[in-house]
């Protein structure tokens, strides 16, 4: 699995592009920041389509608590490294239903096992 870095890409179910900010400065590669834990979470969501307030479609605008995807066993200052299997819900309709995933990590040379 490789590790996400800054310039990852991460979209809704609907193809809305989650906004990454890195919190970590300690670890690069090819001098990009490597995201860790919370960095997905409670990031916003740009372009998602999935807006239809008549039939009360909410597009999806915030991501929610990751389900899956941090390293069990790396971490950059105490906090898990993330891996491209990163994913968890979004705050678009129909509520609890709406997943955000990983389509790039933003590198291909650093990977974990877990």
């Amino acid at each position: 699995m490789l590790w996400l870095t800054q310039d990852a890409t991460l979209v809704c179910d609907h193809g809305g592009r989650v906004g990454i900010a890195p919190t970590q400065t300690l670890v690069r590669i090819k001098n990009r920041l490597a995201l860790v834990n919370p960095n997905p979470q409670s990031r916003p969501i740009s372009a998602c389509p999935n807006a239809n307030p008549v039939i009360g479609l909410r597009p999806c605008l915030t991501t929610l608590a990751v389900k899956q995807g941090y390293s069990t066993f790396v971490t950059i200052g105490g906090r898990a490294v993330c891996l491209d299997t990163v994913t968890g819900l979004t705050d678009g309709s129909p509520p609890g239903t709406v997943n955000y995933r990983v389509v790039d990590p933003g590198q291909r040379l650093v990977a974990a096992g877990s």
